[in-house]
């Protein structure tokens, strides 16, 4: 069987012959398989993905077998004489899922393709005559929708989607070449066709408008600006853009139509020639900059983020800015670029993406200028009417997006001011800003609704996986799987290294996999990868840089800190400063998500965040510097626990305790109110320290914790319940007081790297 004997369609019903006679596809589920991987062709569709088309958020537990067998009926369909086993030359299997091999001879997609990127090259050129026909080639390849009679549930898939504004966006290009070439019939049926599909799509408007007055009909031209008009104020409350006024100008001035890049002139049809004739702008095509879309889970966060949008979209007097802010490596371009896709068909004028490096490695952090100016070019501004000065380029960008709805997004910003000039100040466009610091200013100044990303749950992450590696693989070794999420600690940037290992290692097996994170879990080793955008230790390592080197100190000591959180004052006897002092540099750290504020005043670490301040405190502190802020540490708790102890139950028996060295700062306790309230809330956090304290050879200082606590357990009818195992369970072994305790074994919480 040769390749030409088989031939694919796509745009419009999903249709395949062989030999020149067509063949039956048999049901909805075939044809919107097909559909998937013809749109995607030559590209690797994950069998997630597939799933998903098929049926949705809730498949079947079938679903994966399912699969594999409508694979095989399109296989034995286009190649009758395959062997049941028998991988066939058109539909492949690899990469975690299925790729058709075809061609621009054999699918009309590829074939519009080839002929809109030649037309686009003409155009460039300036042969509007040659693009003009090269463009309308490629449209008619389109017999109607791409992909009609699937499910519309299939067919609300993004992949779809993407192809419709692919259509839509040659289709301007084309009206551009036919107007310059004074062909403007050529285009006329399917702009007035797409208009209809798309009644609130003003460049695609002003196009109509333009070649209806090119062929004579002046007043259908002006009814369409009429009708959008009177639709835009009644949906949006916005008047007509830019593009839709120039476009009305020149059809009231009966203004011939120019080719992109040149000025129209012309004379009103009143009496006299008009003082100022408008022009028609240098045509743009539609800018599309959104990066790829690799969305995984978040369904919560997506399902909020589209709300806000809804309820603030309809306000014709709002702004509408989105602040999405979280920890480097949980996903928050992921999320951006996945919302800014799907409802991008919103903003028909454009979509404007940038990344701004706020944490790049080198430093080399893009400007606002650097910004604006790309910005401008996309938009047409040719180089030489670029402003000098950034607050007049800012103004200039501001005029450009004013009356038009574009959506912005703003990838890893540093902070406000980084952003700050290039918002849209107008209705109608929506922006996305995504920053590892929390944006204050901009929720208080700009009314930006906050997004703080958490890391994937359990679900999510097993989702990732199944996406990265196929559900045949994850499906075989569930254990594995489940170590796997639980040692990445929910870390989209950890999960998708791993699954790189795993994916480009298919001989490994996932328990292989697993044991590798278990072996190396207390350091970032496992994570390590040759491209350092996604190495979860250098990714962490471009947020430590942007702290003031205090706060820097701060966060690698508090890798030494073994309880689950930590509050300002044991920050500050751990990192020896004073308590407001302290208190600044933990906003500081939260700012930038380094650590989180999970309930007023109480911080914790990400897992792995955990790991990476340890590893630093390992590598720029010495052993002296690491033992002393830990005895510091733990002499703090040792004594506030005991002044706690003494307030609660002020008669008990206990070990007496010298008095706390100059350098140790106990909490203040007013009342025994004030003191069961501190050991309740530090519970967890003693504990902790105890155990350290016993496995890093200080068991004097556990033996008098544990005795200053048993007032603690006795008042709360706990007796000794939770103590571990290592810890002395009575305090006689204690009962020679020092004067000091100082740790005699380097501490070895947590773990770190050999060497």
């Amino acid at each position: 069987m040769t390749p030409e004997a088989v031939r694919f369609a796509v745009l419009g019903p999903v249709r395949v012959w062989r030999a020149g006679t067509e063949l039956d596809l048999g049901g909805s589920r075939e044809r919107a398989l097909l559909a998937l991987l013809l749109v995607r062709a030559g590209q690797p569709v994950e069998t997630a993905e597939i799933i998903d088309v098929l049926w949705g958020p809730n498949p079947p537990g079938t679903a994966l077998s399912m699969v594999r067998r409508h694979v095989g009926s399109l296989r034995r369909l286009l190649e009758p004489g395959l062997p049941a086993r028998g991988t066939g030359r058109w539909l492949l299997r690899g990469a975690g899922g299925y790729r058709i091999v075809t061609d621009s001879d054999s699918l009309d997609l590829l074939r519009f393709r080839a002929l809109l990127a030649e037309g686009r090259r003409a155009a460039a050129a300036g042969d509007q005559a040659r693009a003009a026909e090269l463009l309308t080639d490629s449209l008619s390849r389109w017999q109607g929708p791409a992909a009609t009679a699937i499910p519309a549930e299939a067919r609300a898939h993004e992949a779809f989607g993407t192809l419709d504004r692919e259509y839509l966006a040659a289709l301007k290009d084309a009206a551009d070449a036919a107007l310059g070439a004074g062909l403007p019939a050529a285009v006329l049926p399917r702009l007035r066709a797409a208009a209809a599909d798309n009644p609130l799509d003003e460049p695609l408007l002003s196009r109509l408008m333009l070649a209806l007055s090119a062929t004579g009909a002046r007043a259908e031209a002006l009814a369409v600006h009429r009708a959008v008009a009177s639709r835009l104020a009644d949906e949006l409350g916005m008047d007509p853009g830019a593009e839709l006024r120039d476009a009305h100008a020149a059809v009231l001035c009966r203004t011939p139509p120019s080719a992109p890049g040149e000025e129209a002139t012309g004379t009103p049809s009143g009496e006299g020639p008009a003082d100022t004739a408008p022009t028609v702008p240098r045509a743009v095509s539609v800018p599309a900059q959104l990066p790829y879309d690799t969305f995984t889970g978040r369904r919560a966060e997506l399902d909020l983020a589209l709300c806000l949008l809804s309820s603030d979209s309809e306000a014709a007097d709002t702004v509408v800015i989105n602040a999405i802010g979280g920890m480097a490596g949980v996903g928050k371009t992921t999320l951006a670029v996945h919302w800014a896709h799907r409802v991008s068909d919103r903003y028909p004028d454009g979509q404007l993406y940038v990344n701004l490096r706020g944490f790049d490695p080198s430093g080399a952090v893009m400007t606002p200028a650097e910004a604006v100016r790309g910005f401008l070019d996309t938009l047409g501004v040719p180089p030489e009417r670029v402003p000098r000065d950034l607050d007049v380029q800012s103004a200039l960008y501001r005029d450009m997006l004013a009356g038009r709805r574009f959506l912005v997004l703003l990838d890893n910003a540093r902070d406000t001011e980084h952003v700050r000039p290039l918002l849209p100040a107008v209705p109608g466009c929506l922006t996305l800003v995504t920053s590892r610091d929390q944006l204050t200013d901009l929720v208080t100044a700009h009314g930006a609704h906050a997004l703080t990303l958490r890391p994937l749950d359990v679900t999510e992450a097993r989702e990732l996986l199944v996406r990265r590696l196929g559900g045949e693989r994850t499906d075989a070794e569930p254990d594995a799987v489940a170590e796997i999420t639980a040692l990445c600690a929910g870390l989209p940037l950890a999960l998708a290294c791993v699954a790189a290992r795993a994916a480009t290692h298919p001989h490994f097996s996932l328990s292989a996999v697993a044991a590798e994170l278990r072996e190396a879990h207390g350091s970032l080793d496992a994570f390590s990868r040759a491209d350092a955008s996604a190495d979860v230790g250098v990714v962490f390592s471009w947020s430590s840089r942007a702290l003031s080197p205090a706060a820097a100190r701060l966060f690698r000591l508090l890798g030494l800190h073994p309880g689950p959180d930590v509050t300002a004052p044991a920050a500050a006897a751990l990192a020896g400063l004073t308590v407001p002092a302290a208190r600044g540099l933990l906003t500081e750290l939260s700012r930038l998500h380094l650590v989180n504020e999970h309930t007023p005043g109480r911080y914790a670490f990400h897992d792995l965040l955990r790991a990476h301040a340890a590893e630093l405190a390992h590598t720029e502190h010495d052993g002296p510097a690491r033992r002393a802020a830990v005895d510091r540490l733990f002499r703090h708790y040792l004594h506030t626990a005991h002044a706690a102890g003494l307030l609660i139950a002020p008669y008990a028996d206990g070990i007496p305790l010298d008095p706390a060295p100059a350098d140790t700062r106990p909490e203040p306790l007013a009342d025994d109110e004030r003191a069961l309230a501190w050991l309740t809330a530090e519970h967890a956090v003693l504990l902790a320290v105890v155990h350290a304290a016993a496995h890093s050879g200080a068991e004097r200082l556990a033996c008098l914790l544990v005795s200053s606590l048993e007032r603690y357990f006795d008042r709360q009818a706990h007796g000794t319940t939770g103590w571990p195992s290592s810890t002395p369970r009575t305090p006689r072994r204690c009962a020679t007081p020092t004067p000091s305790w100082r740790p005699t074994a380097s501490v070895a919480w947590p773990a770190r790297r050999a060497g």
